[in-house]
């Protein structure tokens, strides 16, 4: 059988030959669950997807590090750049201090994900042990002028970015149809603009 994994390269839109940065080894990150809740189908598919494919890199001969990260602060109610953190408004709800609603739901979580008989990750980082690491980032993208602070949050400058790369060349989206699809929401109104993004929201 030959031994060859051909993927959907979405930069130059074909499929193309998987061939790893470094020979042999093989880096995966997948974006894991927000321990505020019992896990769902939403959970369920990208463990499932990715298992299926850290075993069979596994199964070509890599040495695989497969990396899935678990969200137990940051994530805000209406996921519009505001809004209560959802873990701390599960906490209220229950009772609980927030680190035992992350460790109730990281729990159950786990077991689920091993009732379907998926393989656990090669490491899996929480938000709360990298907060140094992501205030660092930021700060880079600040003294590169591709952000700017207003009213105590952290805002991505995605049409400054756009002057110098190019924003939507990966997802094919064009800048201006991304703009005239936007419409006003409360609690954005420190926005320059409506597509940029907020990268750290104040306390």
């Amino acid at each position: 059988m030959l031994k060859e994994l051909r993927i959907y390269n979405t930069l130059s839109r074909k499929k193309e030959l998987f061939e790893p940065l470094v020979k042999g080894h093989v880096g995966m990150y997948v974006c894991g669950p927000t321990v505020y809740g019992d896990a769902h189908l939403g959970h369920a598919r990208p463990a499932i997807t990715f298992d299926v494919v850290f075993r069979y890199l596994k199964h070509l001969g890599y040495k695989v590090r497969y990396v899935r990260n678990i969200t137990d602060v940051g994530h805000l109610e209406r996921d519009a750049d505001s809004g209560e953190d959802k873990i701390a408004k599960k906490a209220k709800l229950e009772q609980l201090e927030p680190m035992e609603v992350v460790q109730t739901y990281t729990d159950s979580y786990h077991r689920d994900m091993a009732l379907l008989n998926t393989l656990r990750p090669s490491i899996e980082p929480s938000a709360t042990g990298h907060i140094m690491d992501q205030v660092e980032m930021i700060q880079t993208i600040l003294d590169n002028g591709m952000a700017y602070i207003e009213d105590g949050s952290v805002y991505f400058d995605v049409m400054k970015y756009h002057q110098k790369g190019n924003y939507g060349k990966l997802s094919g989206r064009i800048i201006d149809d991304l703009i005239s699809g936007t419409r006003d929401l409360e609690g954005q109104e420190g926005k320059h603009n409506p597509i940029r993004f907020c990268t750290l929201e104040k306390s």
